[in-house]
């Protein structure tokens, strides 16, 4: 874990940003946005990689699970940019906004989302974000509400493609009999957040 952070705090810090662009070579698509700024956001549950490109965010993920050089080389392939250590307007108001969730103040996230992935896996985290503040649904529940109740296991494979944690409520998907399944940053996490958002519910 300690050498995780470390990792992170280099990356988000910029060293080693500059071999990483070398190795890439030379950005395929001059014309397209060549820019994801990153930084490390602190929170209750641990440190986590954010990443927006001038559009929105399009990624937040815990790093404990796996390494930011992985998460990194994720985003580069998906976007075609190069990372660059932030702060910037969107992981600014980011960070503002995961400070107030985690202390019960929001309920509701305003932040531009920049999410790349399949129509299938758009259509999932679209189900997502429409899951309430305190409320949980099923898989089945949720595979419904996208109009394709055979497609359970798609659904919670779409979701774990998720690249944009807590912001696009994941966590808030349970197995049919009400047990936590399913969570890439650790179902203690999962329950934290589910505990959290069930004291701070109206």
């Amino acid at each position: 874990m300690r050498r995780t952070q470390a990792r992170l705090q280099d990356i988000t810090a910029g060293k080693n940003l500059e071999s990483r662009a070398k190795k890439a070579g030379p950005d395929r698509n001059p014309a397209a946005p060549t820019r994801i700024m990153v930084m490390e956001i602190p929170t209750p549950t641990g440190p986590m990689l954010a990443g927006a490109t001038d559009k929105g965010l399009c990624l937040l993920e815990f790093v404990e699970s796996e390494s930011p050089e992985a998460q990194l080389a994720a985003i580069e392939k998906t976007f075609r940019a190069r990372i660059k250590p932030g702060p910037g307007p969107h992981l600014e108001a980011t960070l503002k906004q995961l400070e107030e969730y985690f202390s019960g103040r929001r309920k509701t996230f305003d932040l531009s989302l920049d999410m790349r992935g399949t129509p299938f896996q758009q259509d999932a985290w679209q189900a997502l974000l429409a899951i309430p503040y305190g409320r949980t649904v099923s898989y089945a529940e949720q595979a419904r509400s996208m109009g394709r109740p055979s497609a359970v296991r798609a659904v919670a494979n779409a979701n774990a493609a998720n690249p944009v944690s807590i912001i696009v409520p994941c966590h808030r998907v349970i197995g049919s009999n009400g047990t936590l399944t399913g969570y890439g940053g650790g179902l203690w996490r999962k329950k934290y957040l589910l505990e959290l958002e069930e004291r701070n519910s109206d």
